[in-house]
């Protein structure tokens, strides 16, 4: 008779482990202080900028406007051609200078306070407490069952996100399009590629701002991953005072009158956990610096609140450098590490590469040309018995007003332009392709290819002139 089946022990059986942590839900709380003030400062700025820019007017065109069909960029008073795109490569330079210069002083400053994602987070979570309510009344709707209430406030929601999000489509379009004209075509539903940009820039700032927020900030922003090599001991991050800070209890209202034992001393934080609730990624700065940490200081706001209601002083947590805490250092002592090499290096590298990229704007020529040789004819012998070489020049008048321009070229004795090709007018904004007879008396140059320079000059009241290299041939 077999023996009988006997279970085994509960721990030699299958356990089911995951490993994947379902995404759990932030509700950030509303807070006041500085740097709330500080982020919502820089919101309006910013948008301010963004949404108001491409309907300003420069004249008879959109002040800023980057015009792909035409290849022409309008910035200000300024028209740049692709040729100029060594500007917009200067541009970059600077930008990711700059980054490396606030990194080294202050952290994450770009990220917390002016990075687009953390501006529409702001935004939506705005927009989302106005509808549902702050950080309990949100989870509160959320767990409770479809109501009346509930569905009314979710579409309400829903439309301020989707409205949001179009405008912001339909301005970033607006950049590249001009905006009124943009206006025009998708209400009468013309425009195909502008419909689907629009369509495309609104979903991204849906999905990104509405829902996935911090994720964006943890997971998809190369920043995140690489700020630490960016960091020093004397950069300036939002730290947790632990020293001051632990143990942790939780304290009346005032500090008197639940005062301990002198024999087991307790920190100043009261475990209120104010600064969890607050941050934006969900994080616990007491547990130390964490790459997800953004800087945006509102878990110092919350703090300072904490400190001021309990008759404590403020600065359980703030802005301090690795070494200031170590070494219990001043403000002012920090402030002066502060301005070290590495920072001081940045700097002098970054306001250098302004100045260049001002003085090549400022003597930049608003003339472009180029030349290139008629492929169909090395030389020939014209009229007179001169040596002719054909070539077609593209003229570029990049500022608003017409131009009338003289062609000439030296280099080779006797060098001259045909008198019919020699003036040129062209309309503001224009560009156009000539073509110019250049002729040597015959005999006069040895056979081969000979450099020869065109000079291309305006004769109004503006001058300018450009020189641009070609070579002449001499057949043997």
């Amino acid at each position: 008779m077999p023996a009988p089946q006997t279970q085994p022990p509960a721990a030699e059986r299958d356990v089911y482990v995951d490993l994947y942590e379902a995404k759990k839900k932030i509700y950030p709380r509303a807070i006041g202080g500085v740097f709330t003030r500080w982020r919502w400062a820089l919101v309006l700025l910013t948008q301010g900028v963004f949404y108001g820019l491409p309907w300003w007017q420069w004249g008879e065109r959109q002040m800023v406007l980057f015009d792909l069909g035409a290849r022409r960029f309008y910035l200000f008073g300024l028209v740049l051609y692709p040729q100029d795109f060594i500007y917009l490569t200067g541009l970059l330079i600077m930008s990711a200078l700059s980054l490396f210069l606030f990194t080294a002083v202050a952290g994450r400053l770009w990220c917390g306070f002016a990075c687009p994602q953390t501006v529409y987070t702001e935004l939506f979570l705005w927009l989302e407490r106005l509808t549902e309510g702050d950080r309990s009344a949100r989870m509160r709707l959320d767990k409770g069952p479809w109501t009346f209430e509930k569905l009314w406030r979710k579409t309400l929601k829903q439309l301020a996100w989707v409205s949001v999000a179009l405008w912001t489509g339909f301005t970033f379009v607006g950049y590249f399009v001009p905006i009124r004209q943009l206006g025009g075509e998708l209400l009468a539903l013309h425009g195909t590629w502008q419909i689907f940009w629009v369509g495309f820039y609104s979903f991204a700032t849906y999905g990104f701002a509405g829902y996935m927020r911090e994720q964006v900030c943890k997971y998809m922003c190369p920043y995140a991953r690489f700020q630490s090599a960016m960091f020093d001991k004397d950069t300036l991050i939002v730290t947790y005072d632990s020293q001051r800070g632990e143990p942790r209890w939780m304290r009346s209202k005032t500090r008197g009158s639940a005062a301990p034992a002198p024999s087991a001393p307790l920190g100043d934080c009261i475990d209120c956990t104010l600064c969890v609730q607050v941050c934006p990624v969900g994080i616990d700065i007491r547990n130390g610096l964490q790459y997800e940490c953004i800087g945006c200081g509102l878990c110092v706001d919350a703090c300072d609140s904490v400190m001021d209601k309990v008759n404590l002083p403020r600065g359980l947590i703030r802005f301090a450098t690795q070494n200031g805490m170590d070494n219990r250092w001043s403000k002012a002592q920090m402030l002066r590490r502060v301005l070290r090499p590495r920072v001081l290096v940045y700097t002098a590298i970054t306001l250098a590469f302004c100045m260049a990229l001002a003085v090549s704007l400022a003597q930049r020529t608003p003339l472009k040309v180029n030349v290139l040789r008629d492929r169909a004819s090395l030389a020939r012998i014209a009229p007179g018995g001169q040596l002719e070489n054909l070539y077609r020049l593209q003229v570029m008048n990049a500022t608003e007003m017409p131009q009338r321009y003289r062609i000439g070229a030296s280099g080779l004795e006797g060098l001259n332009v045909v008198e019919e090709d020699r003036d040129l007018e062209l309309a503001p904004i224009e560009s156009r392709w000539v073509t110019v007879r250049v002729r040597i008396p015959y005999g006069s140059a040895a056979p081969g290819a000979h450099a020869v320079e065109f000079v291309v000059a305006a004769t109004g009241q503006e001058p300018m002139a450009v020189q641009e290299r070609t070579v002449f041939q001499v057949p043997d």
